[in-house]
């Protein structure tokens, strides 16, 4: 069974293409001064330059294509309040308690913080918080998502352990042994969120230019200089803000990280009968399948899901083809609607999953949150990075902070998750039948 793409919508992002409120922003042509300069236009740029410049700074955003260009704009919009690996005792066991404490508390408001950016700006970005749930695909998986929905609770957090029948109810798929939900989390459509925030941004005063790559980042005396082919930045501090996308500007930062190449595809709209049964309150799930399973539906009832490859050869027609089928599985929908987009993107997984700030220097940071859980957790990095460019030390904020360190052997590991996604499957049908 194949699912052809409609020829228009191929590697095109969803996103993109439905956006309603995006308008074009100029290239850099001019010398400029400002306290923050920031490289990169997706959630971390934006949601610092809109914090920064609320508190008075003035501040430009460099954007090397145009704004959620990166990852921001070829995720699913999950907006995910907790964090892909680790749980709240393993995060203190990694941290220690007080900087442990503080990622937490980071993270358990980070959702929140996203939708009332939406509601106080009037972001029109189709945002539902409804909650966000993680099915259980076996049963020891079940005991483990119950224990996260207890770290998280004792914490403070609306967040409630689901039966097999009640997870049934709410996604409406058989066979999940339980599983969990943070009704905090929520989905949106994140390049009309991101259009949003930098809209927001210049509103509070800062400046935001399109199709300006950024070539260099020089020491000066009093900060640093960005150069651009048609102009240049001086800046007191300067935040890389990139993630996976920043290209030759820093090579060392690309051996911190795993490149992760995933998969999006959103099919024809689903017909009602068929939207009333899946995920009929809204929500966004994954499950803890090691080869994740997504699904949620966008304002327009589109189903949504995305997944890895194993061989590159091929894989931007053979991936949706194969995620689209995998929905028709696991969904029993074997009349599912054909595929209207498929696109891809790259994410900067951390080796312990968590987000990083890395010290490049003074007044020079880099910031990476994603690993599964960019919407939220970036939305708060900029915030707190808002706070630095503000004055307050780098060391106080509530993320890890240290020089870059590079991944032993990086050449061959970056290649790792997609050579062990066979392992992975099969590890994932023996947990379901044990």
């Amino acid at each position: 069974m194949t699912a052809a793409i409609r020829p228009e919508a191929h590697g095109a992002s969803l996103w993109h293409a439905v956006s309603r409120n995006r308008r074009d922003r100029p290239a850099l042509h001019d010398e400029i001064n400002v306290d923050l300069a920031i490289v990169g236009g997706g959630f971390a740029g934006l949601s610092t330059a809109l914090h920064a410049a609320g508190k008075g700074l003035s501040v430009t955003v460099l954007e090397a294509e145009i704004i959620a260009w990166g990852a921001t704009g070829r995720n699913a919009g999950f907006v995910v309040p907790n964090f892909a690996k680790m749980d709240p005792d393993s995060i203190l066991a990694h941290l220690g308690p007080e900087r442990g404490e503080r990622l937490i508390d980071f993270a358990a408001a980070s959702a929140d913080l996203v939708f009332s950016l939406i509601k106080g700006h009037g972001i029109d970005c189709d945002a539902v918080q409804n909650g966000w749930i993680q099915p259980a695909h076996s049963p020891a998986a079940f005991e483990k998502v119950k224990s996260r929905a207890s770290q998280w609770a004792q914490r403070g957090r609306p967040t409630v352990v689901l039966d097999r029948q009640e997870i049934e109810v709410l996604t409406g798929i058989r066979g999940y042994a339980g599983g969990w939900m943070d009704r905090s989390g929520g989905v949106l459509n994140p390049v009309a969120y991101a259009h949003g925030l930098a809209d927001a941004a210049e509103k509070a005063g800062a400046k935001i230019f399109e199709r300006t790559p950024v070539t260099s980042v020089d020491r000066v005396a009093d900060g640093w200089k960005l150069k651009t082919p048609s102009g240049s930045v001086r800046a007191g501090k300067v935040l890389i803000a990139t993630n996976a996308y920043g290209g030759s500007l820093n090579p060392m930062l690309q051996r911190t990280y795993i490149p992760l190449k995933v998969f999006q595809i959103a099919t024809e709209p689903l017909p009602r009968e068929i939207r009333t049964r899946l995920l009929p309150g809204g929500q966004g799930a994954g499950d803890t399948r090691r080869n994740l399973f997504t699904f949620r539906f966008d304002a327009d009832n589109r189903l949504i899901s995305g997944g890895m490859h194993i061989l590159s050869a091929g894989a931007d027609t053979r991936v949706p083809q194969t995620i689209w089928r995998r929905l028709t599985r696991h969904l029993d929908l074997p009349d599912l609607p054909p595929l209207a987009y498929g696109w891809s993107g790259m994410a900067a997984v951390e080796p312990d999953f968590l987000p990083h700030l890395l010290d490049l220097g003074p007044g020079l940071i880099a910031g990476r949150a994603c690993n599964g859980r960019g919407i939220a957790m970036t939305t708060a990095m900029g915030k707190a990075l808002a706070d630095w460019a503000a004055g307050t030390e780098a060391r106080d904020l509530p993320l890890p902070f240290a020089p870059p360190a590079p991944i032993p052997f990086h050449a061959l590991l970056r290649h790792a998750p997609n050579a062990l996604l066979g392992w992975s499957m099969l590890r994932d049908r023996l947990d379901e039948t044990a």
